[in-house]
């Protein structure tokens, strides 16, 4: 009989930490998860982990709606593609299996959210993500040596400076997740991997 292997561990996560059952939250908090129940079809383990505490979950759970659901002229599907483009950049597996999932719904195009996994050069986008993209990869790898005259590309593809902040933030805010998924090997839920391909 032939041996069945598993591609990643079965913990969520590598540290020990006092995950609470779902009836011991918050009413409020135990309706959002039944939200992402029934939307996603599962509740992300990240938000599983985060429960540990009910501060740091309320706080991710609001950066994360304010910058990839709140109001932005860049579009749903753009700010996926940051946090693909970061966490190509970052090798973290948590966010490249979740937003990968995601990108690839959200376009219905499994190629774009392979080609934007494996390298975003060779997708095919138009010039201004192409503009965003390139930004968020520096800012990522170089934070450093991004400055004015990359902020200046951005006006020159027909950024606004309020869009240019939304670039920034939502490139942060994944640099700082996959630090955090990939320091204590933070593991994606298994439904992701089969979806939308």
């Amino acid at each position: 009989m032939a041996r069945r292997y598993r591609a990643q561990p079965r913990q969520k996560i590598a540290l020990r930490l006092p995950i609470p059952s779902r009836k011991s939250l918050p009413p409020d908090l135990r309706k959002y998860f039944s939200i992402c129940d029934e939307k996603i079809g599962f509740l992300p383990n990240v938000l599983e982990v985060y429960s540990f505490n009910e501060a740091k979950l309320r706080a991710f759970i609001a950066m994360y709606n304010d910058l990839m659901l709140g109001d932005s002229k860049l579009t749903l599907l753009e700010r996926e593609m940051i946090a693909v483009v970061v966490s190509s950049a970052n090798r973290c597996y948590y966010c490249l299996t979740a937003h990968g999932q995601a990108l690839r719904e959200m376009s219905g195009d499994p190629s774009l959210g392979e080609a934007l996994v494996m390298n975003y050069r060779i997708a095919k986008i138009t010039k201004k993500q192409r503009a965003m993209l390139d930004f968020a990869h520096r800012l990522t790898v170089s934070p450093a040596e991004t400055g004015a005259a990359e902020r200046a590309a951005l006006r020159r593809a027909g950024f606004k400076d309020r869009e240019i902040w939304d670039i920034i933030a939502v490139t942060g805010f994944f640099n700082m997740t996959n630090r955090v998924a990939a320091a204590t090997d933070m593991m994606p839920n298994e439904e992701y991997l089969a979806r939308s391909r």
